[in-house]
């Protein structure tokens, strides 16, 4: 896509300046985007953003330039809340997302948030986040209450009601016996929702509900401006643009106190988390490193150089040396099947933990339960299979039989693979990592560290 010859001269320019002039800090976050005019011929609409750059098409010239302002502001803000990037992760987690679904709920968001400005028009057919929530959840929130309470995420799990057609394929086994992510999340408001993002993928068109309908006409006439790219960035890359934007909204918002672009600190501000699968390597690569060992066959290096003495008539006490020679590290993973893991995640942890073990050359004792336990399998270093384990969904879970049976096998860390939904009434001595489904992500754990799989 085209460039203009110079790149602070763009069909935008008149609009940021306008916007600099009455917020001068979050208007000036338009500074950090990149813009780009397109040419006539290309067809587009009057303007788009992929959440990194700004296009411009030729329409975007006859606007008004109070509208104009209003759309580039309108556009930023969807860049810095990472909506794009947000978009292409929520479809990682379930699959099937409605893109112009998402985009009315980015679209609801970012315009409550610009609708206390003056010095911008909005144009007619913008929906409000108050105005949706209240039409197609029937829940009255005040603007600031609902900007508060509602993230884009959230958002779109609470209106996206559609369900497979008559032809839309058959459900997995895994469904009908009625485990699966999602089912307790209340989120989704249907039962297909719970798919994996293969499985979804497979599944074919959906239907809309009457919440995905009631919004999808409500957003009928807004501008599609949501262009996500095929392609997503490396986790770390994700996690680091996220945390940049997310300082640069906080700066620019206490910067411009009253003027801000943001009516307030809203819900929908991305998140700085470092992705899990570096939290887990880093926590397991600690808890399994090799650690020498005391060896009272061997004297240490000191008593080695002074030949056992400290002087011609007197001899040193006997000082052992270390040995590196250690059994190999063990790791407990439990799995509470009565959970619901999606097969996505199941794949992605299982893939993690095999690393895992292959690089610390750690043995890998897998304990499989509910309210007791159900498998105990051992596996040498880097040959574990967790793909494979069955759901069932729906039963009651008691984490004290399943930590008890992993106390036998002396591990140096234990992850539970778990929603959270049970007691603990046996804390061991070794740490413990609970890797919780991002649904379940406010649960509280017994004990140990929590660890939220996004």
């Amino acid at each position: 896509m085209p460039d203009t010859d110079d790149p602070y001269r763009h069909r935008g320019t008149r609009a940021i300046q306008r916007m600099v002039e009455f917020a001068p800090s979050t208007g000036g976050l338009a500074l950090w985007v990149r813009h780009v005019d397109l040419p006539q011929d290309a067809g587009a609409s009057a303007i788009a953003t992929d959440g990194n750059v700004l296009y411009y098409g030729t329409d975007f010239d006859l606007l008004p330039l109070a509208e104009q302002t209003a759309l580039v502001a309108h556009e930023v803000l969807h860049i810095a809340l990472r909506h794009p990037q947000r978009l292409l992760d929520l479809r990682q987690v379930v699959g099937d997302v409605d893109l112009r679904l998402f985009n009315i709920c980015a679209d609801a968001i970012v315009n409550s948030t610009l609708s206390h400005l003056a010095w911008l028009t909005l144009p007619r057919a913008s929906v409000f986040l108050e105005t949706l929530v209240a039409i197609a959840l029937g829940e009255q929130h005040s603007v600031e209450k609902a900007l508060l309470e509602w993230d884009v995420e959230r958002l779109y799990r609470a209106i996206d009601d559609r369900r497979l057609g008559a032809r839309g394929g058959r459900r997995s086994n895994r469904h009908e016996r009625g485990g699966g992510a999602g089912a307790s999340d209340g989120g989704a408001g249907h039962p297909d929702a719970r798919d994996s993002p293969e499985e979804a993928q497979r599944a074919g068109p959906r239907e809309d509900g009457p919440r995905a309908a009631q919004v999808r006409a409500m957003g009928s006439q807004a501008l599609a401006d949501l262009i996500p790219g095929p392609l997503r960035a490396a986790p770390e890359t994700e996690a680091e643009e996220a945390r940049t934007w997310s300082e640069r909204l906080l700066r620019a918002h206490a910067g411009d106190g009253a003027h801000s672009l943001l009516r307030t600190l809203i819900a929908d501000v991305p998140r700085t988390r470092t992705p899990w699968e570096q939290v887990l390597r880093a926590q397991l690569a600690h808890s399994l490193a090799p650690k020498p060992g005391i060896s009272w066959s061997r004297p240490s290096r000191s008593y080695i150089a002074n030949q056992g003495r400290a002087g011609p008539h007197r001899r040193l006490p006997w000082t052992p040396g270390f040995s590196s020679l250690r059994p190999s590290p063990h790791l407990v993973v439990i799995v509470d099947v009565s959970g619901s893991i999606e097969d996505g995640l199941l794949g992605k942890f299982a893939r993690e933990i095999e690393a895992i073990t292959r690089r610390q050359e750690a043995a890998l004792v897998l304990i499989v339960g509910d309210d007791q336990v159900r498998r105990v399998t051992e596996f040498e270093p880097g040959r574990s299979d967790l793909r494979d384990i069955e759901f069932s969904g729906g039963g009651g879970t008691d984490f004290t039989p399943l930590l008890q049976e992993a106390d036998k096998h002396r591990p140096d860390v234990a992850v539970v693979l778990t929603d959270l939904e049970g007691p603990a009434h046996f804390r061991p001595r070794w740490p413990v990592i609970w890797a919780v489904p991002e649904a379940h992500a406010s649960a509280v754990q017994p004990f140990g560290r929590k660890l939220t799989l996004g």
